[in-house]
């Protein structure tokens, strides 16, 4: 702004400088000489019609001209004749123009300059009126190539656009994530009620008959047994063989009743996890399954090399095996299923694939496919991941996949 003050009170190039003697003037253009050339800024100076009176080497460069060239022509039809599309752009609205015809300065940083070579750059320019003895006699224009500026802005925008975009996309999956686990809590507080259900009427319709049947035997004994004094001999050894069939039948309900208190706990944990382990219980898993449904089995399984596992992974697996057997037992209508399970000092491979009617890939993403959901949760718990794959006709395929470095 120093320099531009300074210009604006400064009198064009071969206009008399009042006051200053003959060697004062040389100083004084030498040093105005000096002060243009010193400056990396563009800077010219323009009479009323907007021709050009002097011009810096640095905004003559900017331009692509030599400074000569410049002297005596039209800048605005030179440097500012068109919008940045291309369009003309008429002096009369050219802010350079309308600013020193009105006395008043300007500083702009949004149009374009254009070079000799017909290329254009964005440029930020200034421009103060010339003002002698209170009347414009013209303006002094400064001004910069921006366009380094410009394109920083723009790539500093597109970043700030696509970081929008990822944190926007990121929301999304994180919102949608949050609906799904809600939804799978949701689901996993029904499943827990419908088990505790099923439980209370088995406990209640298998177990509670038992006992009551029980219980009217050991009466009907009681009451015999108080009998026994009057009765003749004949007729307490035929109440004697009665009361041995009670007896007996007694013995038979007492061993349904344990059968079904070891069926109800094994459908909630079964013994054989905690006695022999994962292994032996994935083997007991497979073919249990393969005998109530009726299906042909493939089997394969090599653990010789297994790492040995937490108590809460091995469950978490048992649970994620159970859950791959009851997709296969509830929707694929297979006759066959193959099961092939890996273990070694480093992963888990678990896979089950049936022959079934297979299902479309958006069955296993769909929102209510909390089964497929809990698996792929209690995987990434373990670090691992669950692939499914599937063809209409020809069956699924579930692949459990565990490093157990992550263990």
């Amino acid at each position: 702004m120093a320099k531009n003050a300074f210009l604006t009170h400064t009198t064009p190039p071969g206009t008399a400088l009042p006051h200053l003697a003959g060697a004062g003037r040389t100083v004084l253009r030498d040093m105005l000489s000096q002060l243009l050339e010193s400056t990396g800024e563009g800077i010219y100076g323009i009479d009323l019609d907007g021709h050009c009176t002097f011009i810096n080497r640095a905004g003559a460069a900017q331009l692509g001209y030599a400074p000569a060239e410049l002297l005596g022509q039209n800048m605005h039809a030179v440097a500012h004749h068109s919008h940045a599309d291309g369009t003309h752009y008429p002096e009369a609205a050219c802010p350079i123009f309308k600013a020193f015809r009105e006395a008043l300065p300007c500083r702009i940083d949004s149009e374009r300059f254009w070079r000799k070579d017909g290329n254009a750059f964005a440029v930020e320019y200034s421009s103060h009126p010339i003002v002698e003895a209170g009347a414009v006699q013209g303006a002094v224009i400064t001004f910069v190539d921006i366009s380094a500026r410009r394109e920083a802005e723009a790539a500093l925008h597109q970043v700030h656009a696509q970081l929008e975009q990822r944190v926007g996309e990121r929301t999304r999956a994180l919102s949608d994530a949050l609906r799904q686990l809600r939804e799978l809590s949701a689901y996993a507080h029904g499943v827990r009620e419908q088990e505790r259900t099923r439980i209370a009427r088995e406990v209640h319709d298998e177990l509670g008959s038992l006992l009551v049947a029980l219980n009217m035997d050991v009466g009907w004994l009681d009451k015999r047994l108080g009998e026994q004094p009057g009765r003749s001999a004949s007729e307490a050894q035929s109440m004697r063989e009665r009361m041995r069939g009670k007896c007996q039948n007694m013995s038979r309900l007492i061993e349904s009743a344990v059968d079904n208190v070891g069926r109800i706990i094994t459908d909630l944990r079964p013994s054989i996890l905690d006695h022999q382990g994962l292994w032996a219980a994935l083997d007991w898993q497979a073919h249990e399954f393969v005998q109530s449904a009726e299906l042909a089995l493939d089997w394969e399984m090599d653990v010789a090399d297994a790492a040995a596992l937490p108590e809460a992974s091995a469950i978490a697996i048992f649970r994620i095996f159970q859950e791959m057997l009851s997709n296969v037992g509830r929707h694929a209508q297979a006759s066959r299923v193959a099961i092939a399970i890996h273990a070694g000092a480093q992963d888990i491979r678990i896979m089950v694939q049936d022959n079934g009617k297979g299902a479309q890939a958006s069955a296993f993403e769909a929102a209510d496919a909390y089964g497929v959901m809990g698996m792929r949760e209690r995987a990434r718990h373990l670090g691992g991941s669950l692939e499914i794959s599937s063809q209409i006709g020809i069956g699924s395929r579930f692949h459990l996949r565990i490093q157990l470095f992550n263990q």
